[in-house]
């Protein structure tokens, strides 16, 4: 009886695996004559059901049985297609594949994994209830775009695999597969949000744009909004997107360090995250003393997402610093390292942040590198302050410097009370 009550659940979830890709079938040729109706709710259950019958058959009988019965299942299903094609001229074989894929996750539902068939039912609904939304991301997607794209999931997929995880040169600092797993990351954070304001389009506001644009580069976000008009009733708002912009470097400093040595999130996490909520709440402040309405001056001009020439450009600023760093360390001290630092966040808070991090997982003291990536966040922050200076002008300083400033104290005082 257990047995056969196993087998009634699970054709029973062969047969809700195709009366929800049935309903979204159903859903999307609601509009359609009756005589360009395809497959519908009944179908795809009919269609799931059958799955799970022929898998229980092929329990019973062989694996032929469920072969010769899922074969004659494709050429109805090829039949179905040329009838279609030859009476409307329809190209698209979408129903087609999915009636296919229903099949197979009946089938997959009764050979005892109900939930790993639910989950890929849920999968493709929503992949075909996206269809609107995917053909107009293609559309709005340039060749460099899609390029960038590919190229990324290259250095991830193919290229970072090959790499030897070993060390080598001078003290052992360098690691070709640490190293360009580091780039990796990076590369694909930005990817992430650049592809984000992409697709979702930049007209929503300048908040969004500033948050989504400071995951690719902070500093470029505040280039680009401290250039942006600063007509008085436009101030607050671009105050507004300025310290989102500069306050979403401390999370991504905290997520880079929680993924290379997680041991430093402690003694980071309180002192990063006084600063960003400082700055947030400026941020919030600022926002509502004005409406971030969409505004033809919101586009950013940022660049492609990936390119191989600025990746390697990064492994290599990231190895020089990693070697710079034991350098200045075995040399100097302590201060070497506080030193190279500040310098470094001047440019660019990422590579150094990585470069400690990792070095703290073998020679460095723990301690040095939480205060050497604090003064990187702090330098690199003092030099945005200094672009917003020179670049949005005397009143959106007084603006935001004070509010950069409270921030980095906060975080200062308890990096030291710590």
């Amino acid at each position: 009886m257990p047995d056969a009550l196993d087998t009634l659940l699970n054709l029973a979830s062969a047969l809700a695996v195709g009366l929800l890709i049935g309903a979204e079938r159903g859903w999307q040729q609601r509009d359609l004559e009756d005589g360009r109706f395809s497959a519908g709710i009944r179908t795809f259950a009919l269609c799931g059901l059958l799955g799970g019958l022929a898998e229980l058959l092929g329990e019973h009988l062989g694996v032929i049985a469920w072969a010769s019965i899922f074969a004659g299942f494709c050429a109805l299903v090829i039949a179905a297609y040329f009838g279609e094609l030859r009476r409307h001229g329809d190209m698209g074989m979408t129903s087609e594949v999915a009636l296919l894929t229903t099949f197979l996750l009946g089938s997959l539902a009764v050979a005892g994994h109900p939930q790993l068939a639910a989950a890929g039912a849920v999968a493709v609904a929503l992949l075909l209830s996206l269809k609107q939304v995917l053909h107009g991301s293609l559309h709005r997607l340039s060749e460099l775009e899609l390029s960038g794209a590919l190229k990324l999931l290259f250095i991830s997929l193919v290229l970072l695999p090959a790499l030897p995880n070993q060390s080598y040169g001078p003290w052992q600092v360098f690691n070709p597969y640490v190293t360009w797993w580091m780039v990796v990351l990076i590369a694909g954070m930005g990817f992430v949000a650049y592809m984000a304001i992409r697709l979702a389009g930049t007209r929503q506001g300048l908040l969004i744009t500033a948050l989504l644009g400071g995951v690719v580069s902070s500093t470029a976000m505040t280039i680009t909004l401290a250039r942006l008009d600063r007509a008085r009733e436009l101030r607050a708002i671009i105050a507004c997107g300025l310290l989102a912009t500069s306050a979403l470097m401390f999370p991504r400093v905290l997520l880079e360090v929680s993924l290379v040595n997680a041991q430093l999130l402690p003694q980071l996490l309180w002192p990063l995250s006084a600063a960003m909520l400082v700055y947030a709440g400026g941020a919030l402040a600022y926002a509502l003393q004005g409406n971030p309405a969409p505004t033809e001056n919101a586009e950013p001009p940022l660049k492609n997402p990936f390119e191989l020439g600025p990746a390697l450009r990064f492994a290599a600023l990231l190895v020089a610093i990693l070697f710079v760093v034991e350098g200045a360390r075995r040399w100097f001290g302590d201060a070497g390292v506080y030193l190279v630092a500040l310098l470094s966040g001047l440019a660019d808070v990422d590579a150094i942040t990585l470069s400690l991090a990792r070095s703290a997982r073998s020679e460095l003291d723990a301690e040095v590198a939480v205060r050497g990536i604090f003064l990187a966040t702090l330098s690199n922050s003092l030099a945005k302050g200094l672009l917003i200076a020179l670049i949005g002008g005397r009143e959106l300083a007084l603006r935001t410097l004070p509010v950069m400033a409270a921030g980095l104290c906060a975080g200062l005082l308890i990096l030291l009370l710590i």
